[in-house]
């Protein structure tokens, strides 16, 4: 049986890790351009020539999100597709806006790992494990000026338990890190997931899969 040297076990599990995220960029910035008629896995470069400060400047966190909704919070993304000098860097931003009893849903960032600091307020928050260590919830209240860290692809959410509106803003290790809300996705789907599917999954009645497959799903991003 042949073994690999030390050294180079370390080099593949280190490539294999960083392979899991954004690739590393091989030029100073790549500023997206839509490009409709073609499909890649990104977005294409902008001539670098064409490039000015306004390409890497987001104006959309100077003012608050709209609250008034049925979840009483407000997604403000700055994902690649809002802010195109993110392009090939493997960060995005995001802000959240909460009024109180505001809830940012249970959810999922498929490609990136969160960290999520109060700049007001005080929130509810906390993400599940897999089931792999048997879906623990890991939980805590954050005050002004804490953080939290929620891994990649784990359910997550924030709850404002205050009685003033709050704002939290979230760094994210991808430039289109996903978002995958999870009452959305399942009982939300076009078109609808089967009824006898969700009925054993939840192991509820189908009068209950009906009602919630009937309601309104709203996207607070």
């Amino acid at each position: 049986m042949t073994f690999l040297p030390t050294s180079l076990l370390i080099l593949a599990l280190a490539t294999a890790t960083a392979s899991a995220f954004d690739p590393s960029p091989l030029q100073d910035f790549c500023v997206a351009i839509n490009e409709p008629e073609v499909f890649v896995n990104g977005k294409f470069c902008k001539d670098p020539k064409q490039v000015t400060a306004d390409d890497f400047l987001f104006k959309g966190f100077r003012y608050p999100g709209n609250t008034v909704n049925p979840l009483g919070s407000k997604v403000t993304p700055a994902f690649v597709d809002q802010f195109p000098g993110l392009n090939t860097l493997g960060i995005s931003m995001a802000r959240i806006d909460f009024a109180p009893g505001g809830l940012n849903p249970p959810h999922t960032h498929p490609r990136g790992t969160e960290i999520l600091v109060v700049a007001e307020g005080t929130l509810l928050v906390g993400f599940v494990t897999s089931n792999q260590l048997n879906n623990t919830l890991f939980t805590k209240v954050l005050c002004k000026g804490d953080v939290f860290v929620f891994p990649i692809g784990l359910i997550h959410f924030q709850l404002n338990i205050g009685k003033t509106p709050a704002l939290a803003f979230a760094s994210l290790s991808s430039q289109n890190p996903g978002v995958i809300t999870i009452a959305n996705a399942v009982f939300g789907s076009k078109p609808p997931i089967s009824a006898d599917v969700l009925t054993k999954a939840f192991q509820v009645d189908k009068k209950v899969v009906d009602y919630l497959q009937a309601q309104f799903w709203y996207d607070n991003n």
